[in-house]
């Protein structure tokens, strides 16, 4: 309940907690250890309805630190990818995918993403194999430059950057909303809501869903690495004069490209709602650009099942009664966003800079350590 009742505000640093009472990093590879689901459901269930324009910047619970357990072989093959970019991030990598671009040093925007964790989701995409993990990685850098991920001064221009200001009219109707967390394992939430739809297919959707897929890892609390994305497929008010058509499947097949090439292991479960029989043949023609693990994550018509009704929508079942408004919610957002971004870079300053960092101890601050704390003791 402690952070569901936080307010949005600015949190404090890691530094101003000492380290004495801090996690300290490793680049070892440790077993997973999350909140017991048992023990997320509050034990009173508020009934009334909850108006509410913003979304949640925590969790109702915190997770502990994750850990992982390694075989001898995969500890090896983790330890070899963080030697080779140890070594990577001292050179020059070109600015975006042409074969003629120009070259600039890696940036710690850059080493900062480089987290054990990231390691270890592109090893596991990639089965162990330690020279398609290499690959995949060192494209995937190249490939956040070219998509504007990353800005690099003088050399990629600023309205080629992708920014809330370039995307932010693909928003406009409230087509993706980042509001709350599931109940499992507190992964950060991202509803899609097809029928909101406002634009044509294009790249420009493609661009505003890598915005959103970045700002909702900017919301991923300490312990988590993955997202659960709700689809919903119902018709917006009649009101709004809004479409609800589908993306062409060029676009479908670049974006799930994108996502299975570049964020891979992030999606965590994936809920689906108020599917219609054209989105049924819609999910037919996408499967076979979808891969079997990703797909044996999804689910339908079951969001209260996996959300607390106090960061649920009440069309799904939940307390909250949302309305979109632009104005408010978008500056928001991603005001929420930054200020967790700014904390992530300012703890990775602090613990040194180097790659292989957990980003249990980039995310932290101390409103998240006073929740944990929290519920260490309420466990004694």
């Amino acid at each position: 309940m402690f952070f569901f009742n936080k307010k949005n505000e600015d949190t404090e640093v890691l530094s101003q907690t000492p380290e004495s009472e801090t996690s300290v990093p490793s680049n070892l590879t440790s077993t997973t250890s999350l909140t017991n689901p048992s023990e997320i459901e509050p034990t009173s269930k508020p009934e009334e309805t909850k108006k509410c324009h913003i979304p949640p910047a925590y969790p109702i619970k915190p997770v502990r630190r994750r850990k992982f357990e390694l075989t001898e072989d995969q500890q090896d093959k983790y330890d070899k990818v963080l030697d080779h970019f140890e070594k990577f991030i001292q050179k020059d990598i070109p600015i975006n995918e042409t074969s003629t671009a120009k070259t600039h040093p890696i940036t710690d925007q850059e080493k900062a993403w480089l987290t054990k964790e990231c390691f270890l989701r592109f090893l596991r995409a990639s089965k162990w194999d330690l020279l398609a993990t290499i690959k995949r990685m060192e494209e995937t850098m190249i490939w956040r430059r070219s998509f504007g991920l990353i800005n690099i001064p003088n050399l990629i221009d600023s309205k080629d950057l992708l920014t809330s200001q370039s995307v932010s009219h693909e928003n406009s109707s409230g087509k993706q909303v980042i509001y709350g967390y599931d109940s499992i394992e507190s992964r950060p939430i991202l509803i899609l809501r097809n029928g909101y739809q406002n634009t044509k297919s294009g790249i420009g959707q493609v661009k505003h869903l890598v915005f959103m897929l970045e700002s909702v890892i900017k919301f991923m609390p300490p312990g988590q690495d993955q997202i659960a994305l709700l689809i919903d497929f119902g018709a917006a008010p009649k009101e709004l004069n809004l479409s609800a058509s589908f993306p062409s499947l060029s676009i479908t097949k670049q974006s799930l490209h994108i996502l299975q090439k570049s964020y891979p292991e992030v999606l965590g479960i994936g809920l689906f709602h108020d599917l219609p029989w054209i989105a049924n043949a819609f999910m037919k023609i996408s499967r076979p650009f979808v891969d079997p693990y990703t797909m044996s994550k999804t689910h339908f018509d079951s969001f209260q099942n996996f959300v607390p009704k106090q960061q649920l929508f009440n069309e799904y079942n939940g307390i909250i009664n949302f309305k979109y408004d632009h104005d408010i919610y978008w500056p928001k957002m991603n005001e929420i966003a930054e200020n967790k971004y700014n904390i992530y870079m300012n703890n990775f300053k602090k613990l040194g800079g180097t790659i292989g960092l957990s980003e249990f101890d980039l995310r932290l601050d101390e409103t998240y350590l006073n929740g944990l704390i929290d519920l260490e003791e309420s466990s004694i």
